[in-house]
């Protein structure tokens, strides 16, 4: 299910420029309405269910309704979005039962704002822009780095 704002959460990230969902949606849906200073999907059939929006929003005002393999029907999820990890918390719709909790790391040993590109995944040099892939040459059995400058001969 798409992405919808709770307008009665949503302060429209305080009147910036741009809404924090507006900067990370990778569709380009999230719109800021400039009369009601409220942020809105703008199409939410196009919506991609990436949970960005939801995850970002500094006031929790974004829910999706998840599918029923994620979700029991009728659920709703928030996220509550810290530096180091994230809890997510589905909502039943029968409110007689407490809302389950998951909390989840989103950093593996690299500093807010960066980026480590190879990450656990070593590629057995140092240039990003190399065609080798990854875990090789370790996973090639010892033959060594592939060159695509030679044709093997059977």
């Amino acid at each position: 299910m798409p992405s919808y704002v709770i307008p009665d959460k949503c302060d429209g990230c305080k009147a910036l420029d741009k809404t924090a969902c507006q900067y990370i949606c990778p569709n380009d849906l999230m719109v800021l309405n400039k009369e009601t200073m409220k942020a809105y999907n703008q199409d939410p059939m196009m919506c991609w269910e990436c949970y960005s929006c939801v995850k970002i929003c500094p006031n929790q005002a974004i829910e999706v309704r998840g599918y029923q393999d994620f979700v029991p029907m009728g659920a709703s999820v928030t996220a509550m979005r810290s530096s180091e990890d994230i809890m997510w918390t589905v909502q039943f719709r029968d409110k007689n039962i407490r809302p389950k909790r998951f909390k989840f790391p989103i950093r593996r040993g690299v500093p807010e704002g960066q980026a480590n590109p190879f990450g656990l995944y070593p590629t057995g040099d140092d240039d990003i822009k190399s065609p080798t892939l990854m875990s090789e040459p370790a996973s090639l059995n010892g033959k060594g780095p592939v060159t695509f400058d030679k044709v093997p001969t059977l």
